[in-house]
């Protein structure tokens, strides 16, 4: 493990990455949260609260569309303008106050969210191009680090802000953290050709491929497949989150941090491995792994027993990120270059969508089901998703040569 993340950090362009992608993820973090209570305490609504976090994921249904225009630019170069206009565009959030205005941050929120999935393609893209293929495992697992620690601490920070200044504060920080991570991803130096000019009028067609590449190649297919199920998964055990702390443990309802704390040490850990485990087992393999991992921890969480939930949590933190870690790292490797940002973005749609409409029905199964059986039958999907990352052949290791000199290289 020392190896893989020591080698990573020494790398001049991974480590300027890696410090762009914390500084605006605890940004990004602080913001998420504050936004939520900003509005709650703006117009007393659970409702419209709620409906700052689908703003921010809406976007990533147009995933597929995005992701084309990472591919028809210099990813190095969207990176820095993309996080200059967010540091740009936040500080319109200032106005934000009762009556009219309030839709000003949905509407900022809403941009925010497209370029996040747009500055996910263009990163996916980016790290084929700087970072050597041995080193994708380690260097993925350590952004998702970096993702998950920031949400350990950024939170906190960015409620404390908002009680003490209001959300003008936490859009300001925000602002700044994108300002500093345009100028880590500046420093980066990667060769990349401009890419080939696209045909006009055929946006749709052009997303459309990166569908089919994922679709057409079976290993990519698989390992997509078992992430979405994994994820929908992930949102019905969220959503039961409450009922298992209050009917299942009697617990307050603040011991839910505790255990969200205890899975995001989990998936620290994990990312932290993840490289390491990824040069000695197959991507399916491990992917299969962490997700019959995780659907264990699931359902561990019907068993009214504090010490056996916080054990299940943090099977939970370690176990899920294991096939999104596996799932990027092989898209990375196996897609042409002119597709990987339409490919990567295709991918996190499927992946991370799931999440939000299992969120939403998980939230009226709850009403209607015990929590155990909801979890009983989340765990028993988790399972079956791990066994489907083990079906068919095992992958080549590399799309074939035919298929990459016809799509081309983009970086």
């Amino acid at each position: 493990m020392a190896w893989g993340v020591g080698r990573v950090l020494r790398e001049r362009n991974a480590g300027l990455y890696l410090g762009g992608v914390v500084v605006s993820g605890f940004g990004s973090s602080a913001m998420s949260l504050a936004a939520g209570i900003w509005v709650k305490s703006l117009t007393g609504s659970s409702s419209l609260a709620a409906l700052t976090t689908f703003c921010v994921w809406a976007p990533a249904l147009a995933g597929p569309l995005i992701g084309t225009f990472a591919d028809r630019t210099r990813r190095l170069p969207l990176l820095v303008r993309a996080n200059l206009v967010l540091a740009a565009l936040l500080p319109a959030l200032l106005a934000v106050g009762p009556g009219w205005r309030l839709g000003l941050l949905f509407a900022v929120l809403t941009v925010y969210g497209a370029a996040a999935v747009l500055l996910d393609a263009a990163e996916a893209a980016l790290v084929a191009a700087a970072v050597p293929e041995g080193l994708r495992g380690d260097f993925n697992g350590l952004r998702l680090t970096a993702n998950e620690g920031m949400k350990l601490v950024a939170p906190l920070a960015g409620a404390g802000l908002f009680v003490r200044f209001g959300g003008q504060a936490v859009a300001v920080l925000d602002a700044a953290t994108f300002v500093l991570a345009a100028g880590a991803f500046a420093l980066m130096r990667v060769a990349e050709p401009d890419p080939e000019p696209a045909p006009a009028g055929r946006w749709a067609a052009e997303a459309a491929e990166g569908a089919r590449w994922l679709w057409r190649h079976a290993a990519l297919r698989r390992l997509v497949a078992a992430g979405c199920a994994t994820m929908l998964v992930a949102g019905l055990n969220g959503a039961a989150v409450y009922a298992v702390v209050d009917a299942g443990l009697h617990r307050p309802p603040a011991f839910t941090g505790v255990l969200y704390a205890v899975q995001g040490v989990g998936s620290v850990v994990s990312g932290l491995v993840a490289g390491a485990l990824l040069r000695r087992v197959p991507e399916r393999v491990f992917a299969a792994a962490g997700i019959a991992l995780f659907g264990a921890g699931v359902a561990l969480r019907t068993l009214p027993s504090a010490p056996v939930a916080l054990a299940a949590s943090a099977m939970i933190g370690a176990g899920l990120p294991c096939v999104l870690i596996a799932a990027l790292t092989a898209v990375q490797r196996e897609t042409p270059g002119a597709l990987l940002g339409r490919v990567a973005a295709t991918a996190n749609t499927l992946l991370f969508a799931p999440n939000a409409v299992a969120l939403a029905a998980g939230a009226g199964l709850v009403a209607v089901l015990d929590h155990r059986a909801l979890l009983i039958g989340a765990g028993c999907v988790a399972l079956l998703a791990a066994a489907g990352c083990l079906l068919g052949r095992a992958p080549s290791g590399a799309a074939r040569p035919a298929e990459r000199a016809g799509a081309g290289r983009g970086v």
